[in-house]
């Protein structure tokens, strides 16, 4: 007989405990979300992009509800259902006995606990749901790519915008059937509707068809997992290719597996819901129908597709994988912005330096020497006035336009470094009212030195006119409003308070030193821009009060009815805040545009669903020597799908963000663009010229499309499964060993092919596991447009890559000498940017050397300028300048002259001859005998290259044009002079260079 005895009432007491108990905990719970709430939503009011505001938060709290009560109701529900099924009569046993004091605690309050449970799992579920926020936005606004997937023909849209959705919500429904077989298993156990003991059934009829019908809903979601993962094959890793996306056995094998296993499933689900309840009305049969598939998924779903791989694509996966290889190899040059990447070959097959060198007026005088990570100490020492000012770790590399003529230069922008106030600058009052900005962009061409080493500044003087004798006399490039409220040195806890009482009080803020020395007098302003969030009120400032954990927003005398707080003031985290589906790049860098100061910041959209498109970890591929040194590390986020899509500025001074639209045909941005009410991003035509001039190619897209192309330049599918052909990103070549890649660097210069100078990033690239330069990279924007471009070297070039030629020039037994000197117990050496210049059909490379004091407060200066050209280690000088350098070369390339002829052929080539002593000048060959020369070197050089090829046929023939060559000089010689003086042809110095293999 079942027992009604109601359960023990809590005290008027406790249910006041427990009472204020769980108000307290929902006040500290909600209030901190409350304030941070609140406090976006005026943030988000000054920056005036409400709508993201709106939207994200609308779709997070719809989502929520949405999938939270929609769990709840299925598993509470099923819950009710079990209890409305429990058989009114139960057989006595010790077990029901046993169960009888659960079914009397839960009965009188059965209500309550069942939407307890329920509410639990609707929280739970909720809070997940509202995480993909972003997925959801895209699935209802995204549109069509275009084009279309190699297997199914299904636009790429699909797979973008709508499959990551429709996965999630098969998850949730598997979770909604399994959270609710297990429960209503569990409450028909405890009422009896399923029993372990006893005569008769296991089971009653109601809880066999409830729990029968559970199980073949999760049947149908598995069939309906099957028709999903045939798309997300297109995804998946390819381990016989080493490429993404379905292969031979996946194709051939688990696509139809898995459509046969769908309908199979959906057959089992069937029968599960007949045997159970329509006919036989036992478990035995429904359990053989998941036993059988169970067994169909092993057999067909996995035997079957590894016996083709190992029997049938394993032996000839090179042909059997081709097709599939190509298909990744076409996706991810697509996915990637690789499709119209410019591929040209360069010989660079002159090892001497040309004359040209030194009348050179596009690529020589460009020739960058200032480095942005080496001089940002230079800049902090030379132009910080103040210890509280800084420059950051590295500086940018951005072109302007002075006197008519284009070059880059070297920017730092003066900002507050909090970090660096002293302990009596560093009270509230200070910290927040008083050193609230920075001042002035400082600038310096980037290849000009002055003053035994110092950058030339031109730009960022905190006076009417520069007063140093090393510096430009007045700003070349001016900034009519130079204070930087928003910068890059900004962290989270940095807020400033700005605004005065009334209009007769003196400004409080510090401005800027004026005068000369530390002693000159101090310059004090007051903030007028538009930015901020106005505090006046009591209800702002006990907001804020609280938002801060700090109480001067109520009781200090700064805060008052005019003031505004400026906050988020970083840069990239204004952008990341205003857009948070871009993917923001890891270096901002500042411009001078219409006289006032704008951070530009390069942003991405991305994706991770691209068919057959490669996957990479953007942290990985981003990260390199640069990484956490005055750029931002990305985080670790796998993508196989990336445009730079934005282009994001934010104005120094008011904290304006304003988004431009820079790849008008992303349709990731257009679904982003519309989820937000379609006038989020301006279009790319109202960006202005000016700022339009000072847009570069971002750095770390540049990365990740270098990094790709070390691999997806090759595009025969044969040669890519083999690999031979593919490259690598050198290490930093004065520190090799430490496993850290050569970044990228920025140049203004002509590179073959282009009409003119442009602004472009570039870097080396190497054949895989050696040193030799494989090819150029570089990326510019022409017209606008962003152009990727390859020099692509000949196979075994005889050129060495940046490892090697800085080796070969820091050892060079004479220049060796000279940087010993340099260097010493007072002083070190450091090394800038090594530049890899194609030019007159060789490599010049540039690298300049820096000397820095071991004393305290010492800052490196520019002292030598390391040169070569050619291989790297014939044509090497260390010079006091660039120009020096070049006239250096030129002459080394002139004493050269022509090569002596080498041996009769049969014997092994010779060495090239020596340099001459800087005094030997031989005598000028000319007409014929200099063709025949010429011809010479070219055949020493075309045996050299075979050699180390190690190619025998390639070798033979080359030892043959040699052996021709040297016949048609000695022909020369002897038409020249046909009455040679007493002791022959002289033959050239040098040891004899071994045989292939040998």
């Amino acid at each position: 007989m079942r027992s009604s005895a109601p359960l023990p009432r809590m005290s008027r007491r406790g249910r006041v405990t427990i009472g204020v108990l769980v108000g307290v905990f929902v006040l500290f719970t909600l209030l901190g979300w409350g304030v941070q709430a609140w406090t976006d939503w005026l943030w988000f009011g000054e920056v005036d992009y409400k709508q993201v505001f709106t939207g994200v938060l609308v779709t997070r709290l719809l989502l929520f509800l949405a999938v939270g009560l929609g769990m709840a109701v299925v598993v509470g529900g099923n819950l009710w259902l079990a209890h409305r099924m429990r058989p009114r009569l139960r057989p006595q046993s010790p077990e029901q006995a046993t169960l009888e004091r659960y079914r009397m605690l839960l009965s009188p309050r059965l209500g309550i606990w069942i939407a307890l449970v329920a509410a639990v799992v609707g929280l739970f579920a909720g809070l997940s749901a509202q995480s993909r926020w972003n997925q959801w936005l895209l699935f209802r606004n995204g549109g069509d790519f275009g084009v279309k997937d190699p297997e199914f023909g299904v636009d790429v849209g699909f797979y973008v915008f709508d499959l990551p959705f429709w996965r999630y919500l098969l998850g949730v429904g598997f979770t909604a059937v399994v959270l609710a077989l297990i429960g209503s298993l569990a409450v028909h156990y405890i009422f009896g509707g399923v029993r372990l003991q006893g005569v008769g059934d296991r089971m009653s009829n109601a809880a066999r068809a409830h729990l029968s019908a559970l199980v073949a809903a999760f049947v149908l979601l598995k069939a309906i997992a099957y028709v999903l993962d045939r798309r997300a094959m297109l995804l998946e890793y390819n381990d016989g290719a080493n490429v993404y996306g379905a292969g031979y056995a996946d194709v051939n094998a688990l696509l139809p597996a898995k459509e046969i296993l769908a309908y199979i499933s959906v057959v089992v689900a069937i029968a599960i819901l007949v045997f159970s309840n329509a006919w036989m009305r036992n478990l035995v049969w429904p359990g053989i129908s998941l036993a059988l598939l169970g067994v169909s998924a092993v057999a067909i779903g996995g035997i079957y597709p590894w016996a083709v791989q190992t029997f049938e694509v394993k032996p000839s996966a090179r042909d059997k994988e081709a097709p599939f290889i190509q298909r990744s190899i076409d996706a991810t040059r697509a996915a990637f912005g690789l499709t119209a990447v410019a591929t040209e070959p360069y010989a660079a097959s002159n090892l001497t330096p040309p004359a040209t060198l030194a009348t050179d007026t596009a690529v020589v005088p460009n020739a960058r020497l200032l480095d942005p990570q080496l001089v940002s100490e230079t800049y902090t020492q030379l132009q910080q006035v103040r210890g509280f000012y800084d420059f950051g770790p590295k500086l940018d590399i951005d072109r302007y336009t002075v006197d008519g003529s284009t070059q880059d230069y070297v920017v730092g922008v003066r900002e507050i470094n909090y970090g660096e106030l002293t302990a009596q600058q560093s009270n509230w009052i200070n910290r927040h009212t008083v050193y609230t900005h920075g001042y002035g962009v400082v600038a310096a061409p980037a290849n000009q030195v002055v003053c035994g080493g110092q950058p030339y500044f031109v730009s960022g003087f905190l006076g009417e006119k520069a007063q140093e004798a090393c510096s430009s006399q007045t700003e070349q490039i001016p900034a009519t409003q130079p204070r930087i409220y928003y910068g890059e040195r900004m962290e989270a806890g940095d807020y400033a308070i700005v605004g005065k009482a009334n209009p007769d009080a003196n400004p409080a803020e510090f401005d800027r030193p004026v005068g000369e020395g530390d002693d000159g007098r101090e310059s004090y302003y007051t903030y007028t821009g538009s930015g901020g969030v106005e505090i006046g009120s009591f209800t702002r400032r006990l907001l804020y009060a609280i938002k801060e954990q700090e109480t001067n927003f109520l009781l200090s005398e700064a805060v008052n009815e005019n003031s505004k707080l400026l906050y988020v003031r970083n840069p990239r985290e204004r952008v990341e805040k205003v857009a948070p589906f871009l993917t923001v790049d890891g270096d901002p860098y500042p411009a001078v545009v219409g006289g006032r100061v704008q951070w530009i910041i390069d942003g991405y959209t991305t994706a991770a669903t691209y068919p057959y498109a490669e996957r990479i970890n953007l942290q990985t591929e981003t990260t390199d020597e640069l990484t956490n040194r005055g750029t931002f590390q990305l985080a670790r986020e796998n993508v196989n799908y990336i445009r730079n899509s934005v282009k994001a500025t934010v104005d120094a001074y008011d904290g304006t963000v304003t988004l431009y639209e820079f790849d008008d045909g992303d349709p990731v941005l257009k679904a982003w663009n519309k989820a937000f009410g379609g006038e989020l991003v301006k279009p790319k035509s109202e960006i202005p010229a000016e700022l339009n001039a000072h847009f570069r190619y971002p750095a770390d897209l540049f990365k990740v499309q270098r990094n790709l192309l070390t691999r997806f330049h090759v595009t025969d599918p044969g040669d890519f499964y083999s690999g031979q052909d593919f490259w690598q990103v050198p290490n930093v070549p004065d520190a090799p060993d430490s496993g850290q890649k050569q970044p990228p660097y920025y140049l203004f210069t002509k590179l073959p092919g282009q009409e003119a100078p442009r602004f472009q990033l570039t870097a080396a690239v190497t054949p895989n596991g050696r040193q030799n330069l494989a090819a150029l990279i570089s990326g510019s924007y022409e017209d606008g447009q962003p152009r990727l471009a390859v020099l692509e070297l000949p196979d075994q070039t005889r050129v060495s890559g940046p490892v090697q030629v800085h080796q070969q020039m820091t050892n060079n037994a004479q220049i060796r000498q000279q940087l010993n000197l340099l260097s010493s117990n007072q002083a070190q050496v450091q090394y800038g940017n090594l530049l890899s210049l194609p030019f007159g059909n060789g490599m010049l490379y540039v690298e300049p050397v820096y000397v820095k004091s071991n004393q305290q407060d010492a800052y490196p200066l520019l002292q030598k300028v390391l040169l070569s050209y050619g291989d790297g280690g014939s044509y090497v000088v260390l010079a006091d300048n660039l120009t020096d350098g070049i006239k250096q070369l030129v002459e080394q390339g002139k004493q050269a002259g022509a090569p002596t002829p080498p041996p009769p052929s049969g014997e092994n080539p010779p060495s090239p001859p020596p340099t001459p002593s800087p005094g030997a000048t031989p005598p000028a060959l000319t007409g014929e005998l200099a063709e025949a020369a010429n011809r010479v070197q070219a055949a020493i050089a075309e045996v050299r290259a075979a050699q180390a090829s190690g190619d025998f046929e390639r070798y033979g023939r080359a030892l043959k044009a040699l052996d021709e060559a040297i016949t048609a000089f000695q022909a020369a010689q002897g038409a020249a002079a046909p009455t040679p003086a007493a002791g022959g042809t002289p033959t050239p110095s040098g040891s004899p260079a071994p045989t292939p293999g040998g």
